[in-house]
């Protein structure tokens, strides 16, 4: 297999690990980690470190330290894939082992749906807010896996490019 697959999926198994293990003790440690506002996700340090070292690793031990740009992408996007996967995967199977991980999800996030002002919920839309506030009760382990992904995914995508530019380096003509 080639190294620019082999790098990021070897350290995106090992991170997604990692992520779901943070997410897990995080659970049992303080409240529920879904409800953490994204800004202040453990991820974004969590990419920004697996994902430089992927990158440093691959330039420096399979490039002989040249990086383009595209190949920085691919790999953070593999890795971020990989990492969503097995992370995603693992909580998954964490929620339907452990059951209130999914209903103390379901009863905080009622409670702040139900504490929003008027006026935000006048800005949202009271249809969209009724809607939501509906559907919650039918979440289940695969709904949060899911969510879980696309935050990564999200999370992901800038720090994929700002790595990506930081550590590129061509070749000198």
């Amino acid at each position: 297999m080639r190294p620019l697959v082999r790098v990021p999926l070897v350290n995106g198994a090992i991170a997604g690990a990692l992520g779901a293990v943070l997410t897990i003790v995080l659970y049992y440690l303080s409240g529920h980690p879904f409800l953490i506002p994204v800004y202040l996700d453990f991820r974004i340090l969590l990419f920004g470190f697996f994902i430089f070292f992927t990158l440093k690793e691959f330039r420096d031990l399979h490039q002989e330290g040249i990086l383009y740009f595209w190949q920085g992408l691919i790999i953070s996007f593999i890795f971020v894939n990989v990492f969503g996967a097995v992370a995603g995967g693992l909580l998954w199977i964490f929620g339907l082992i452990v059951p209130a991980f999914v209903s103390d999800y379901i009863r905080l996030q009622t409670e702040i749906l139900s504490d929003l002002p008027h006026e935000i919920i006048d800005r949202i839309g009271k249809d969209v807010y009724d809607r939501n506030l509906e559907l919650l009760p039918a979440t289940n382990a695969f709904d949060l896996a899911s969510l879980y992904f696309t935050q990564s995914l999200i999370i992901g995508f800038f720090i994929s490019i700002i790595l990506s530019v930081i550590l590129r380096r061509q070749p000198k003509i």
